[in-house]
């Protein structure tokens, strides 16, 4: 069995798409997925399934929302490996000068095609970075991830890709609940 981390964008929004966790967990189950977990209302969930290509998996559990919940919502899904990749790859986690509160990941459906980066760099405000991956775009955003204008909406437009946002704090328990899902089967 492998142990996955699902991030659904734009569920449990100002009242928008609206899923209770157990009905989520529920759907997950159907789908044949064992411990699954949640955190937060935000749609993060861990699972674990035989091993499987995660867009593969996304867009399976992308079709049993709609089926039981009657709308789409896009999801990135991703081993604990990678989900340890993207963490260790952040380039401003090592800065001692930054406050680890005001990281956040956006997370890529895919590797961003062609973009042009100095538009992107042209809506950070004071004190703001970003660095974009080919799985991740980092952001340190010191007046507050809500007052940036380098949001989930401006970085999926730009980039032209899926992409949904996490904060610091949650993605790194995220890792830390699949590593202890895949710790019993060790």
């Amino acid at each position: 069995m492998t142990t996955y981390i699902s991030i659904l964008r734009g569920i449990n929004v100002s009242g928008q798409k609206l899923i209770k966790m157990d009905a989520l967990r529920k759907s997950y189950e159907c789908l044949g997925f064992g411990n699954v977990t949640t955190y937060l209302q935000s749609g993060n969930i861990i699972f674990t399934g035989k091993d499987a290509a995660p867009e593969e998996l996304a867009q399976t559990i992308s079709g049993q929302i709609e089926k039981d919940f009657g709308f789409q919502v896009p999801i990135i899904v991703l081993s604990t490996d990678k989900l340890q990749q993207i963490i260790n790859g952040n380039p401003f986690v090592k800065d001692n000068d930054k406050n680890k509160t005001f990281l956040h990941i956006t997370f890529l459906s895919s590797t961003p095609d062609k973009y042009d980066f100095n538009t992107i760099e042209k809506k950070k405000q004071s004190g703001e970075e970003i660095s974009v991956t080919s799985n991740a775009a980092y952001l340190y955003c010191p007046n507050g991830y809500g007052r940036s204008k380098l949001n989930n909406n401006f970085l999926e437009a730009k980039l032209k890709v899926i992409a949904t946002t996490r904060n610091w704090k949650t993605t790194n328990e995220l890792l830390r609940i699949a590593q202890q899902i895949t710790g019993k089967y060790d």
